[in-house]
This record gives C-alpha cells, sequence and structure tokens, in this order.
C-alpha cells in the first residue's frame, strides 16, 4: 500500500505569481488549494513548542458547528505536554510525513505515515517529536456529545496499512473506504475515514445529507461536485462541507484519488 501522502511545503509565493487561484468559500462549501498553505497563513497554540498549523476548518456561525481540523507542523525536537485544553474534546491524529511520539494514557507510540490515532476525552497525552526532520499531521478535534446509556469511546492506535478498506457495493472494487470505527458502534459520535476511487471510480449521485465533512485529498486528483460547481482537485487541497451541501465525483489521473474524511454520526438532531 502506497504511503506517500502530500503535506504542506509552507514558504511564501514569489512576488511576480499572480494573485488569482482556486480557494472558494461559498455558505455551503469552502474550497482550500494547497497553493494557498504559505508560512504567512499558520497559526501558533498555547503549550505547543517549535509547531505551527494550518487551520483548515473551525465551527461558523450559520455554516458548520461540529468540528475543527488542522494540519500541524511540529518541527524537530518540538512537543507538547498539554496539548488539548479543553476536557470534553475527542481527536484523531493522522501522520502525513515524518515521526511523531505520542504518549497515550501512560504507553509510549512512534507514529508514522498513515499512523492514526483516536483520543478519547478527557484523556491524558502528550506528543513529540525525537527526530531531526518535521512531522507534519491532522489534528481533527470534535466535542464528544455524551448520551446517557452510551459509553464514551475508548483511545486507540492503528495505522492505514493495517486496516483492510471495504468496497462500496456494484462499484467492482473502484470505490472503497478504510473505516477506523464500526459504524455501529453508537458510542462514537465521529467518523474519520480514508476514502479509495481507482482510475475512472465516481460517486454517482449527488450525496446530500446531514453529516458535515472536512476532505483532505491524500493522493491523485479528481472533478468534484461542491453543491452547484464541479471543481477540480489534486492532492493537498482540502474542501469543507456544511450539512447537505450535494457532492459527487469522478477520479481522474493514472493513479488512486485518496481522502481523510471527517463526518459527524450517530446522535439525534439537537432541536
Amino acid at each position: 500500500m502506497n504511503s506517500s501522502y502530500y503535506a504542506p511545503r509552507g514558504g511564501l509565493p514569489p512576488q511576480n505569481q499572480i494573485v488569482k487561484d482556486r480557494a472558494i468559500f461559498t455558505d455551503s462549501y469552502v474550497f482550500i488549494p494547497r497553493g494557498v498553505m504559505s508560512d504567512i497563513v499558520t497559526s501558533y497554540f498555547p503549550f505547543w513548542h517549535n509547531t505551527r498549523a494550518w487551520v483548515l476548518a473551525k465551527p461558523l456561525s450559520g455554516f458548520s458547528d461540529t468540528f475543527s481540523q488542522y494540519i500541524v507542523e511540529v518541527s524537530a525536537g518540538g512537543f507538547s505536554d498539554n496539548p488539548e485544553q479543553d476536557e470534553n474534546a475527542e481527536a484523531v491524529l493522522f501522520i502525513l510525513e515524518g515521526e511523531l511520539t505520542i504518549n497515550l494514557d501512560g504507553k509510549q507510540h512512534i507514529l508514522k505515515p498513515g499512523g492514526y490515532a483516536y483520543i478519547s476525552p478527557n484523556e491524558n497525552w502528550s506528543v513529540k517529536n525525537t527526530g531531526d526532520k518535521p512531522v507534519k499531521f491532522h489534528w481533527i478535534r470534535k466535542k464528544y456529545e455524551l448520551v446517557k446509556g452510551i459509553n464514551t469511546p475508548k483511545s486507540f492506535i492503528t495505522r492505514e496499512q493495517d486496516v483492510s478498506p471495504i468496497e462500496m457495493a456494484d462499484t467492482d472494487g473502484k470505490w472503497k473506504t478504510t473505516r477506523f470505527v464500526d459504524p455501529l458502534d453508537l458510542d462514537h459520535d465521529m467518523h474519520v475515514n480514508i476514502v479509495t476511487f481507482l482510475p475512472g471510480g465516481i460517486i454517482p449521485f449527488a450525496e446530500t445529507h446531514v453529516m458535515e465533512h472536512g476532505l483532505y485529498v491524500l493522493q491523485g486528483k479528481a472533478i468534484y461536485l461542491l453543491n452547484r460547481d464541479w471543481v477540480e482537485v489534486e492532492a493537498g487541497d482540502f474542501m469543507w462541507l456544511r450539512a447537505f451541501c450535494p457532492q459527487a465525483c469522478y477520479a481522474a489521473g493514472d493513479s488512486e484519488f485518496k481522502y481523510l474524511l471527517y463526518k459527524n454520526v450517530n446522535r439525534q438532531m439537537k432541536l
């Protein structure tokens, strides 16, 4: 399995580059192309040392209210002993590049590209880059929705390479989903999966549903339907879809089209 994922390069475009890019902001979706993830749009967080992040999504009034998503870059020697200040926040970390040492509930793990960590709310965890190169990873955060009689899920560590993708029905294997959590496990109120299309694979209808999405292209390229717009996307691009935004895609190129997908699940709608 190919574990080469696109990660932001940072830097700053030259002064002679034209300003126009593919970035789009609408009331139904946001499209953030990889070319706009430069040094000057990074953020810095309390208690994270030698670390910066590209913030891709955050709760916005009238748009999306369930999650935030970052690409975090921890330089050599960088660390955090207090990474999360919200005791109700759950998280998924997914490694794009480099190696991250994570201490989770008293146990140490080294996560490499494809490494996946689910971190339960109010968990005791810390991270450090013990290597000599930066490590880059997605950090997806959601406030866990407690339900009486439902258990809070436990933290766990795995890798994309160790989870067999499931073929979607009637697609001849052209559309597969790598699920890190059982969809029927109602303890979990969010899924962060990996979706893979072979060249020519498609979503053959405009999906229109209540789940919000954060969608980061790990590999390949496609033409993606976002509401009424067909947008050309490639590795490193990010799509942020509010609830009920229609979506579909056609995988293009000669390699797999693969993306990391967030969605909120398994809870009654708030009134």
